[in-house]
């Protein structure tokens, strides 16, 4: 072998490899695809920086970078943060999108007509994290609270206790919260939407990576609204049927991004979204994208 291939979490194996590597004359090439650091310690805020348990993994990352050939990360804008933040020559970083399995997030059929009396149905799924930005999704609910919607969040995490507490302080009306369901059926939730949501949080790691739920939703064809950023303007553009972006930590945006919709939602064709964006998110294409920026 010329190459070996070390996907996410690999912070151990790739200083396990690392001699045998070097015997064998062999590059590692290292899919942090998120940084351990960046995520316990910037992002969820799990320990502070100044805990001896932030400067392990911290110690832990910044070895196994130099242990590695080459990095990929998700997008460009986290490949120059990851760079910045362990002090690497940027040449030895690379980025390729996370994308998402087709087979598993079908193209779905057009969106059905809809009397205008008829509530509009909002999903976001995922875990309720810092950089999801939950608390702007509730806040957008409560702007909306005019019986028009029919909010579907699915996920738990980090902040369920205290989304639990602001909704039962003050409920929204038409919202379902659905603890999880299998990944397998999270296409049919997609299916049963009028708009997906994305991500909302004020993080820095929320402007420097594309969660999986952005392609998972742009291969099923459905219109998405998600914060604006660096990493998210390296695959959408606010300009193109069916994508919002707004400014992170802002419900009136998001709360204003859905009325948008709604008044033009009749227009929206998800397959013209899907065609433009197909060639560049599905299996084949970051494939092809790994195997061109990693293995040539």
């Amino acid at each position: 072998h010329e190459v070996v291939v070390v996907p996410y979490m690999g912070h151990f194996d790739v200083l396990i490899l690392w001699p045998f590597a070097r015997l064998r004359g062999t590059r590692i090439v290292w899919d942090v695809f998120i940084s351990l650091y960046n995520t316990v310690v910037e992002d969820r805020r799990m320990v502070s920086k100044y805990n001896p348990v932030a400067w392990s993994v911290y110690a832990l990352e910044w070895l196994a970078t130099r242990a590695a050939d080459q990095i990929v990360l998700d997008t460009s804008a986290h490949a120059a943060y990851f760079s910045a933040l362990h002090r690497i020559p940027e040449q030895k970083l690379t980025a390729v999108f996370v994308g998402a399995e087709e087979e598993k997030f079908p193209l779905l059929p057009p969106l059905s007509s809809k009397a205008e009396s008829e509530p509009l149905t909002v999903l976001f799924y995922g875990q309720f994290i810092p950089l999801h930005g939950t608390e702007t999704i509730i806040e957008a609910a409560r702007l909306l609270d005019d019986g028009s919607i029919n909010w579907v969040l699915i996920g738990r995490g980090q902040d369920e206790a205290h989304v639990r507490a602001t909704l039962d302080e003050t409920p929204v009306r038409n919202l379902t919260w659905i603890h999880w369901v299998p990944y397998e059926e999270l296409s049919e939730w997609i299916a049963r939407a009028d708009i997906c949501l994305g991500v909302f949080g004020e993080t820095a790691k929320a402007s420097l990576v594309i969660p999986n739920k952005v392609f998972q939703v742009l291969l099923a064809g459905r219109p998405l609204i998600t914060r604006d950023s660096p990493a998210v303007r390296e695959l959408l553009h606010e300009t193109e049927a069916g994508i919002y972006l707004v400014p992170p930590d802002d419900a009136k945006a998001l709360a204003d991004a859905i009325v948008a919709f709604r008044n033009s939602r009749e227009q929206f064709v998800g397959k013209v979204l899907y065609d433009k964006l197909r060639p560049r998110v599905d299996t084949l294409s970051i494939g092809r994208q790994f195997r061109e920026q990693v293995l040539m």
